[in-house]
């Protein structure tokens, strides 16, 4: 990765779609794969995605300084959202942790991991379109009134995420929708549960490949977390409006048409 533009393409690919249910990580696989850019780094991929996340830092800071002063004084508004953000963390921490060899081995594998991305893009779309018509009448409407119990069933069908192309983000948010967490407050929760799952994922990547980390893989890896910042500030701004107006319906049409256009191409290769 030692190209600039190609690092400022992956990161404006990592800041548009890290928080819409499209999979960050997939796109940065497919990107690689049919645009003839150098083999996948599995460490560059997570790493800047720790670019996007910061922007929900900067972009929610008053919503984490309210619960960090309302933890001071045990508010139980406050106690329940960390509580259910690290349940919602804890099975992806858990099960990453383990699978951490594996889920690189397909990251980084040239012909298996854009197969699999175009596959789970098309499934996923399904998903979306099967769970928006059928999911039950809502019941929670915000973060601090999430039961414990759907946190921690939010958090396990996030591991599905692990899976390339599936979407941390689609399936935190279709999970919590089938468990009646209503959509605005699902969207909020992928976004808050998204800065401990890529915090834990960053630092074990970081670990794991530190032996590989030179000067220029650094330099890029930095240019690349700056850009994913930038753009999903935008982004994030954009998707919550738009969410809130038309669903998830039209993100589901686009990964069933990204992924049947990325079999093609990948079949003509």
């Amino acid at each position: 990765m030692t190209d600039l533009l190609i690092v400022i393409l992956l990161g404006i690919v990592e800041g548009v779609t890290e928080f819409l249910p499209v999979s960050s990580t997939g796109h940065l696989i497919l990107a690689g794969a049919l645009l003839g850019l150098p083999q996948a780094d599995a460490t560059f991929d997570i790493v800047i995605q720790l670019g996007a996340i910061l922007a929900i830092v900067v972009l929610f800071w008053g919503r984490f300084m309210k619960v960090l002063s309302g933890l001071m004084v045990r508010d139980p508004g406050a106690i329940a959202f960390t509580r259910n953000v690290l349940l919602g963390f804890l099975p992806a921490a858990i099960v990453g942790a383990i699978a951490y060899k594996g889920i690189k081995a397909v990251l980084e594998a040239p012909t298996v991991g854009p197969l699999v991305v175009a596959i789970a893009l098309i499934v996923g779309g399904i998903a979306i379109l099967f769970i928006e018509k059928t999911a039950p009448v809502p019941d929670t409407e915000s973060v601090e009134t999430m039961g414990w119990r759907t946190a921690l069933g939010i958090g396990v069908v996030q591991c599905l995420s692990m899976i390339p192309g599936v979407s941390r983000s689609g399936a935190t948010i279709l999970g919590a929708r089938t468990m009646r967490v209503s959509r605005e407050t699902a969207t909020e929760y992928s976004f808050f549960l998204a800065i401990p799952t890529m915090l834990g994922a960053t630092t074990l990547a970081l670990w794991k490949g530190r032996h590989e980390l030179g000067d220029a893989h650094l330099t890029s890896i930095a240019i690349g977390f700056v850009v994913s910042f930038i753009v999903a500030i935008v982004v994030v701004k954009w998707f919550v409006g738009f969410v809130s107006k038309h669903g998830f319906v039209p993100f589901a049409w686009y990964r069933i048409g990204a992924g049947i256009v990325a079999l093609i191409a990948l079949a003509l290769r």
